[in-house]
């Protein structure tokens, strides 16, 4: 597999649209993103490429990709370290990786046998420069644009989902979902974690 740097060259695909904004949709089932290449182990998913996503690398170049689309696939891969950082050579410098998953105390999380991870609103922070507890993880580089946190429908109907997301108003209030979290999510339950990240050079 390749490393994480944005300069080594690599097989291109040659499937998929050549000119405009270049979209992956990894694990892409049956509900691919419009005019994106869809990347799925399931032949019978209506992907474009046909492809074990535990078995790395991916057949697409170094930089390949505008936008990278994750729904519900990082719960399912065996390595999720190695996972973002093959979504990382695959993107663009500047480019989205757009990552959405059950949060870990969604209570349909054990309903499907084939989910291996948990996540929370922290779990990629080792791929935040400024947040690495220990930045000898990884060489990934990514900036988060967005991380939001959907909650059961009852608990949003109460308004705790917005109380939960102020940051994505005012970022000071980061502390009101860390409270939540650590304190009170196995009581007021989370649904859905939506991430959002600018992948930075590694260079």
């Amino acid at each position: 597999m390749n490393g994480p740097g944005h300069n080594e060259s690599a097989s291109s695909s040659t499937v998929g649209p050549t000119v405009g904004k270049r979209v992956l949709d990894v694990g892409c089932g049956w509900n691919k993103t419009p005019g994106a290449i869809g990347i799925d182990a399931n032949p019978r998913a209506h992907a474009d490429v046909i492809h074990d996503l535990g078995v790395l690398p991916y057949p697409f170049a170094n930089d390949e990709f505008d936008e990278v689309v994750c729904r519900h696939v990082a719960e399912h891969v065996p390595d999720v370290m190695a996972f973002v950082t093959e979504l990382f050579r695959i993107t663009k410098p500047g480019g989205r990786i757009k990552i959405t998953t059950p949060h870990y105390s969604n209570p349909d999380w054990p309903t499907d046998p084939t989910h291996r991870n948990h996540f929370n609103s922290y779990s990629f922070n080792c791929f935040i420069e400024v947040r690495q507890v220990f930045p000898f993880y990884t060489q990934v580089k990514l900036k988060p644009i967005r991380i939001y946190v959907s909650l059961a429908n009852l608990w949003r109907a109460l308004g705790l989902e917005f109380v939960v997301n102020l940051d994505q108003k005012w970022p000071a209030f980061r502390f009101t979902r860390k409270f939540w979290e650590f304190y009170l999510s196995y009581i007021f339950r989370g649904k859905e974690l939506q991430f959002e990240f600018e992948v930075l050079d590694a260079s």
